[in-house]
């Protein structure tokens, strides 16, 4: 018998929604909400969903959507309108288990991204994109980071949250010590205490851990002291600072390991 919701005060309605707006119930659930034919399909290539649950018109638009693993369930147009955060919803919403572990339980790799205090959920998005796209394996999250699983990262990451080894650290100075128990070196973008970008041009394409701050007020002092090496991208003068996201493209690829 083919499952469907229609009403808009179903339990499981209200489950998806809290999934989608709450860092919280997606821990305690260990999973998180992705929305739209693409995403969707792009995660699930990568590790299979648990629950996909859809309307009849992007059924109609898009039938191999059927072949997606996991409990289908049938939604009317206006349960996807509620369970969406978009203003022009796809109608297709997938539940995937998260696979965000702690530092004892990392995996090892030689390239990492490492954040700290990055607290804009599309900068954290666009910056695991990056970090994907240049050859990066895993990104680890320090202090008060914003959720990677939050809907606007998952967005944002076209897919790299699925793509990448994901951590969380209490502090940058546990993650630059678990770091040199793997020999990776830590390398910070800070304004003080660095050098010009090009004169690290050695550590391009081997082991690599980038360091990269919150978007107002970068990395604090002890993420830099913890650092093996800061360095800094050169600017035209009078200007500050670049977005977190921008910075750490900049970096990425500088670093590219491709």
């Amino acid at each position: 018998m083919e499952l469907r919701i229609t009403s808009r005060e179903n339990e499981k309605v209200k489950q998806l929604c809290k999934l989608r707006e709450s860092a919280s119930f997606r821990q305690a659930q260990n999973c998180f909400l992705a929305e739209g034919v693409r995403l969707c399909r792009d995660i699930a290539a990568v590790w299979p969903p648990l629950e996909v649950y859809h309307t009849d018109k992007v059924l109609e638009q898009h039938p191999e959507l059927q072949d997606l693993p996991g409990r289908h369930v049938m939604i009317s147009q206006s349960v996807a309108d509620k369970i969406s955060d978009t203003k022009n919803p796809q109608g297709i919403f997938c539940v995937f288990e998260r696979a965000l572990k702690s530092l004892d339980q990392a995996v090892s790799a030689d390239r990492w991204l490492v954040l700290e205090h990055v607290q804009n959920p599309a900068n954290i998005g666009a910056l695991l994109r990056s970090a994907a796209a240049f050859g990066f394996e895993g990104a680890i999250f320090c202090a008060d980071c914003a959720d990677p699983y939050s809907p606007k990262a998952v967005r944002a990451s076209m897919s790299a949250v699925a793509r990448l080894k994901l951590l969380r650290a209490d502090t940058v100075a546990e993650t630059a010590a678990w770091l040199k128990t793997e020999e990776v070196p830590l390398v910070a973008a800070a304004l003080r205490h660095s050098v010009p970008l090009d004169e690290a041009d050695g550590l391009r394409g081997g082991k690599i851990a980038l360091l990269i701050g919150n978007e107002g007020n970068g990395l604090s002092d002890e993420a830099v002291e913890a650092a093996d090496l800061a360095v800094r991208i050169p600017m035209a003068q009078g200007v500050e600072s670049l977005n977190a996201a921008v910075a750490g493209g900049v970096l990425l690829w500088h670093f590219r390991g491709v």
